[in-house]
């Protein structure tokens, strides 16, 4: 048996095992729970400092929670498929006796938790260790993770880009290899953002089938929590115990209908991801015998139908707050905010009658094919210090478009799987996989046959390129 005393560090992505490794080796004792948790925080605690993914470490509850899950397994117990892995979770799941504060100041002092979120216990329940809070836009409010409280999570790839949001944090520390798994929400994309511009797995289940209670609401009618992950095996497991059930047998890739969104989700896509859905779709075409592009109509007023209902749900949910404590929030959430708590009745009326149309006719597609396939981005993550992306060949705020391909999709309630590709010039891109309600098995089936077949899969840090960034980011 190794000696646990001299297992290395977890210093990077390339000795950071993955979950489901993690667990054995821990369950079979080739490694402790204990020098595994206090390994990840020395890693969080030296890197982290460049990325900034991290606002808050559990470190002794962390601790003592690994000494028991390594006194379970001497004496013979097995402490679940996840014993002793560290995972973090989007600063608005609540842990027990910690204050869960959504990114923001507005909510410090409230009073800790009294219990895990559902998805949380679950987990724990299934032997992993919260070992971190991580940062994210202020009430999840944004596709940058640009917090004027916590500062910004820069992406492990290149310091000076972002990370995406608003699940920033919890994509960039997977990417980074610091936790092998982590929790974060999505409403409008901001599980599907990040997870493309770091190169990790990510999924936005489908609405209503994963417990979002104990995570702080943005938008309700909208929100859904989901995982990150390294491999697609790890997201698997960790989307299966977040359900509370096990996903049905995956459908063999010969049995599925594959097709590719055009229109709207194939203008502003810059060349080298167009070429990376080209190789995708012509894989398809060639293994299941087709791959036809199919439209969606009025994707522009879906999105637009979707920016007034999150606006007015969240400006609804934080006007009494906002009467009291204004000033403490980030001036563009504030403003944001409250300009959705002004937005007449009528409008989001209007707004929520476009929504049951346009689901209509996201699910008319699926008559035709079992997954869609669309850009998740444009393309690779914009520069911090020129925070924007091309549209209509038109520079625009990356922090409000970011979300142009994922947004229109929410209103449906589908599950959608996050794909890195393989990265151009190093960084990452991203592809969205887009099944019916209750069909994550196909698209878990799709994500296995890209990744086997070299299409998709965590893209790697690059060798050298951090400490330049580093250094360059260091003197902005």
């Amino acid at each position: 048996m190794t000696d646990q005393t001299d297992t290395p560090p977890l210093a990077s992505p390339d000795t950071f095992p993955d979950a489901l490794a993690l667990a054995a080796d821990i369950r079979h004792r080739r490694r402790s729970a204990v020098t595994t948790v206090t390994a990840a925080i020395a890693a969080i605690e030296v890197r982290d400092a460049r990325i900034n993914s991290v606002t808050r470490i559990f470190g002794p509850r962390a601790v003592a929670e690994a000494e028991t899950i390594d006194r379970r397994i001497a004496a013979g117990e097995d402490p679940g498929p996840l014993a002793g892995v560290p995972f973090g979770v989007k600063d608005l799941f609540d842990v027990t006796d910690e204050v869960t504060t959504a990114g923001s100041i507005v909510l410090r002092e409230s009073r800790p938790a009294t219990r895990d979120a559902t998805v949380v216990a679950r987990l724990r329940g299934a032997g992993a260790i919260p070992l971190a809070s991580l940062n994210m836009d202020e009430f999840a409010y944004g596709f940058a993770t640009d917090n004027a409280h916590y500062g910004i999570t820069r992406n492990p790839h290149d310091l000076t880009r972002l990370a995406g949001g608003s699940s920033g944090g919890s994509a960039a520390s997977v990417a980074a290899g610091l936790l092998p798994f982590t929790l974060g929400s999505d409403t409008n994309g901001s599980i599907r953002v990040p997870a493309a511009l770091c190169g990790v797995w990510g999924l936005k289940p489908t609405y209503g089938t994963v417990p979002h209670d104990g995570a702080y609401p943005f938008a309700a009618s909208l929100d859904v929590v989901g995982p990150f992950a390294g491999t697609l095996s790890d997201l698997r497991v960790v989307y299966d115990i977040m359900r509370g059930a096990p996903m049905a047998e995956l459908p063999r890739l010969s049995d599925l209908r594959v097709a590719r969104l055009g229109g709207w989700f194939a203008q502003n896509v810059t060349a080298p991801l167009a070429g990376a859905i080209d190789a995708v779709a012509a894989h398809f075409a060639a293994h299941a015998g087709d791959c036809p592009t199919v439209e969606l109509p009025e994707v522009a007023r879906a999105r637009a139908a979707s920016f007034v209902i999150t606006a007015a749900e969240g400006g609804t949910l934080h006007l009494p707050r906002l009467r009291r404590h204004a000033m403490q929030y980030d001036p563009a959430t504030r403003d944001r905010l409250m300009a959705g708590a002004l937005l007449p009745a009528s409008t989001v009326l209007q707004a929520h009658r476009f929504r049951t149309w346009f689901r209509e006719r996201v699910h008319a597609l699926f008559r035709s094919a079992d997954v869609l396939i669309a850009p998740a981005t444009v393309g690779e993550a914009p520069l911090i210090d020129q925070p924007t992306i091309l549209v209509d060949g038109q520079p625009v705020s990356a922090r409000a478009n970011l979300g142009l391909y994922t947004q229109p999709l929410s209103l449906a309630g589908v599950p959608i799987l996050s794909a890195p590709l393989a990265a151009s010039g190093g960084l990452p891109l991203g592809i969205q996989l887009i099944a019916a309600p209750g069909r994550e098995a196909a698209l878990f089936a799709v994500a296995a046959a890209l990744h086997d077949a070299g299409l998709a899969g965590r893209v790697p840090l690059p060798q050298k390129a951090p400490q330049k960034a580093a250094q360059k980011a260091g003197g902005q």
